[in-house]
């Protein structure tokens, strides 16, 4: 099974794989997608919101021409933001499900090349945070905003300054990867030619299974593959959510050295994981949010170094050497979480 080149319509380049009795074309791929998303995926609206953010937002501001360049061209007559902005800026944030306050004025930033880790048991906001920062839930109060654009006011300029990739992704099963990164390359209106997608390939040690489906490959290389799909359109903000959760350690280093080279490439990064090892190792900066409130903010060494004298810091500790774990359970509480 290869796959190659081969000049399509408007002497643009397309990738087909050549199986018996089988060739899927661009065009159908986005039917299947669209299909797909709106049948059997339980939520259609994170594909029409942030998938499509570039046609719709083009079609409103670039008078129906679908091109992300011309999108990002027009943003700048909107907002010029200093360099030392925040990439993400999150104020006074409240979050309620009925009378529960799920999270209570949560405030904090990132930084241009920073990676930021958001940590928390379960159950104390993280998510619903996360999902606020998407636009996938509207809070009563509190201000967010994307590259300087504002999630309430200004959603489709924000979110084509995001990428998001979930712990669990689901692609086209009948997709290889190859089709799988054109076809979302395609969605968001950012030309793919043959050699940027073997390009894209060999970056992420992919390229002898391009021709597999994404239900072929392992845990790791479907998270790469995920990665890069988050990425495509070049956003400044990339949101991870607990993305090595079940992967090997090989893997788990593998994607930590992808999120430090999207660090030095400019990008920023907010991270939430579960595991404390990965945060201390990669994040440059971590808040702890516990009851829907953030209780520290600060570099994972200062944190170590500021509470390795709280007795339930020490108490937690279980070989003499404080880690972040302990300063994270020692602060928390060591009650399992539901």
């Amino acid at each position: 099974m290869s796959i190659r080149c081969t000049p399509g319509a408007g002497n643009s380049n397309q990738y087909s794989q050549h199986t018996v009795g089988h060739s899927l074309t661009v065009k159908s791929a986005v039917f299947t997608a669209l299909c797909l998303s709106f049948t059997a995926y339980r939520f259609p609206f994170l594909y029409t919101e942030n998938i499509f953010v570039f046609w719709l937002a083009s079609d409103i501001f670039a008078g129906r021409k679908r091109h992300p360049t011309n999108l990002l061209n027009k943003k700048q007559t909107y907002i010029m933001n200093p360099a030392s902005a925040p990439v993400l800026e999150v104020l006074n944030l409240n979050v309620t499900y009925g009378e529960f306050q799920a999270v209570k004025n949560v405030s904090f930033n990132v930084q241009a090349g920073e990676i930021f880790g958001l940590l928390g048991p379960n159950g104390a906001g993280k998510t619903s945070s996360l999902s606020a920062v998407e636009g996938l839930l509207v809070p009563e109060s509190g201000i967010i905003r994307v590259a300087g654009y504002d999630v309430k006011t200004q959603p489709l300029f924000a979110r084509a300054n995001m990428g998001v990739q979930l712990q669990a992704t689901s692609f086209q099963p009948e997709l290889n990867v190859a089709e799988i990164i054109r076809l979302y390359a395609g969605i968001y209106g950012v030309d793919m030619t043959c050699e940027k997608l073997d390009s894209i390939l060999s970056n992420i040690n992919l390229r002898e299974a391009g021709t597999k489906k994404f239900g072929q490959l392992s845990g790791g290389q479907q998270q790469r593959v995920s990665l890069v799909i988050a990425l495509i359109h070049e956003p400044k903000l990339v949101l991870l959510d607990e993305p090595t959760t079940g992967l090997d350690p090989q893997a788990r280093r593998q994607l930590w050295e992808r999120m430090e080279f999207l660090r030095n490439q400019g990008h920023s990064i907010l991270l939430t994981t579960h595991s404390m090892e990965e945060a201390e190792a990669v994040c440059d900066r971590i808040a702890i949010i516990d009851h829907g409130q953030v209780i520290c903010t600060d570099t994972p060494q200062v944190l170590i170094d500021t509470h390795r004298n709280n007795p339930e810091v020490i108490r937690a500790s279980r070989r003499g050497k404080i880690t972040l774990e302990d300063v994270f359970i020692g602060l928390t509480g060591s009650q399992t979480r539901a």
